[in-house]
């Protein structure tokens, strides 16, 4: 971070693992889990759930790793915004404080959607009496939740390029401020 100018592999490290984690968030919403009802053979008006392929659960784990990866990176790289040195007071400041707490609300949203995600494509039910019940379908996960995660991973990946590039910026003031600095003299009293 030398002259103000963000580094390009953090950069490049901050998107691809936002980019990952979005493939992966989208590979898990185009195979969640779906089941169909089957009569069972040896009794009368029982029904269980059959389920295809449960991979959309690893799929959003990735998801939700990757992003948390991202972000670990960023926070690492900019300390976490609120450790080390202070920033130049200023626009790029403000929009960095803006930033980060932007980025840290779409962060959770993805993760929640992500984690959520997972946990109930992984769930899956086994009997029910089709007396009781009448007309059921088999528990699946509802469509769009992998992708409100995939969305707001994005939403996340803008807002934290845009809280490093403007962390960067202030933090340029601040050495800017301290080389330019002269020192005091001092004086006696006569």
């Amino acid at each position: 971070m030398a002259d103000g100018k963000p580094s390009t592999l953090v950069l490049l490290l901050l998107v691809a693992l936002h980019l990952i984690a979005f493939g992966f968030a989208v590979a898990a919403e185009r195979r969640r889990s779906t089941g169909r009802v089957v009569p069972e053979p040896n009794e009368v008006d029982v029904t269980y759930c059959v389920y295809k392929s449960d991979i959309a659960t690893g799929y959003g784990v990735g998801a939700f790793l990757f992003l948390l990866l991202a972000e670990a990176l960023i926070m690492g790289v900019t300390k976490c915004l609120c450790c080390g040195s202070s920033l130049t007071p200023g626009g790029s400041r403000a929009w960095a404080i803006i930033y980060f707490l932007s980025s840290w609300l779409t962060f959770l949203i993805a993760e929640t959607c992500l984690m959520a995600g997972a946990v109930r494509n992984a769930h899956h039910t086994k009997y029910r009496n089709s007396l009781h019940i009448g007309t059921f379908s088999c528990e699946t996960l509802r469509k769009g939740v992998f992708g409100a995660g995939a969305a707001f991973t994005v939403f996340t990946m803008i807002l934290s390029v845009l809280y490093y590039l403007n962390f960067t910026k202030s933090r340029d003031g601040v050495r800017k401020t301290v080389r330019g600095q002269s020192n005091v003299g001092m004086t006696s009293f006569p």
